[in-house]
């Protein structure tokens, strides 16, 4: 795991702590967001998702390390992602170890290791690092994603191939009742899943559900739009069931799932690719399904993804509704 975000509260503001903060500024491992005074900063980033990590330094440190005495950092880690942060809790161990190792060599004759630093380490959201309550949150968004796009994919070609098309044509429906009618019902399957893997992630899995269920709701709503408006433009891309369910399964579902931040961590992307990865729905849905999940938290920290994603769905459904009308006339 690399260019992982840290936030530093350094209360003691001595060369040894701006030392152990170069070192962590050094490292290939770790990006420091800010250096802050106080630990108030610290649940706002961790929440928000702009640091991963947090290490506080306690005031006094210079002086314990200058005087060979032991001394303690902490680090608080967002334990959401269960193994990147295991990976990356083993990194700051490694830094303020050598950090150690280093100030005892230097303030000892014969370079023997004296009163080392430990690292005190709090895990916030998933304090036991279970990898259950960070993979089945993202089952919601992976089976809403893989279920939905794959039947109203199948929308329009179904149509076309047992030729009933020609005579919806005729009808006096107009273009948005017929795709209306067509996705309504893949959105009230859509959200039966949502509620079924709810019960069953927290009912079954254990895993813990701190937020709002209607937020939850919501926000699935907002995310069938994109997901239901792919499957209606690889609908109206394709000419049979097999070639719409090989379009979607190869072309869109599978980069998707592998490039959302679901399988590996987008921070270890390249750099072109972290910038494609923002036109992905399933990438702001998985930050916002584990968000209220193992966070508990709101509009007011999951707005931006709730936007993103919202826009996505609006542009899919425009997208596809257009193409659909041209393909229906």
């Amino acid at each position: 795991v690399h260019d992982i975000p840290i936030l530093v509260v350094d209360d003691d503001r001595s060369a040894g702590s701006r030392q152990l903060v170069e070192r962590f500024a050094a490292s290939a491992n770790f990006t420091i967001v800010d250096v802050v005074s106080g630990n108030d900063d610290v649940e706002h980033h961790l929440e928000h998702g702009t640091a991963w990590m947090a290490l506080t330094i306690p005031a006094g440190l210079g002086t314990e390390v200058a005087s060979g005495r032991p001394t303690t950092v902490q680090v608080i880690a967002d334990g959401t992602d269960s193994n990147s942060t295991g990976v990356a809790l083993g990194y700051a161990r490694t830094v303020v170890a050598d950090y150690s190792a280093e100030q005892s060599a230097a303030r000892l004759p014969g370079g023997a290791r004296a009163a080392p630093i430990d690292v005190d380490i709090r895990v916030w959201f998933n304090p036991q690092l279970e990898s259950r309550d960070f993979m089945v949150p993202g089952i919601v968004a992976l089976l809403l994603l893989v279920v939905t796009t794959n039947l109203s994919a199948m929308a329009i070609v179904r149509e076309r191939e047992v030729g009933t098309l020609e005579q919806l044509n005729v009808t006096p429906l107009a273009r948005w009742e017929l795709i209306v009618g067509k996705l309504l019902p893949y959105a009230l399957i859509g959200m039966f899943d949502v509620v079924l893997v709810t019960l069953v992630s927290v009912y079954w899995f254990e895993v813990p559900f701190l937020g709002s269920f209607p937020l939850l709701f919501a926000c699935s709503l907002m995310y069938l739009l994109s997901t239901l408006g792919l499957g209606l433009f690889v609908s109206t891309i394709s000419q049979t069931q097999q070639q719409a369910s090989m379009t979607a399964t190869f072309f869109f579902l599978t980069p998707m799932i592998y490039l959302s931040g679901f399988t590996f961590p987008i921070e270890n992307m390249p750099q072109w690719i972290q910038y494609a990865t923002y036109a992905i729905p399933l990438r702001y849905f998985l930050v916002i399904v584990r968000g209220i999940f193992l966070k508990g938290v709101g509009v007011d920290v999951l707005w931006p993804q709730m936007a993103a994603l919202l826009a996505c769905g609006l542009v899919l459904i425009t997208l596809a509704t257009l193409r659909s009308s041209k393909r229906l006339a």
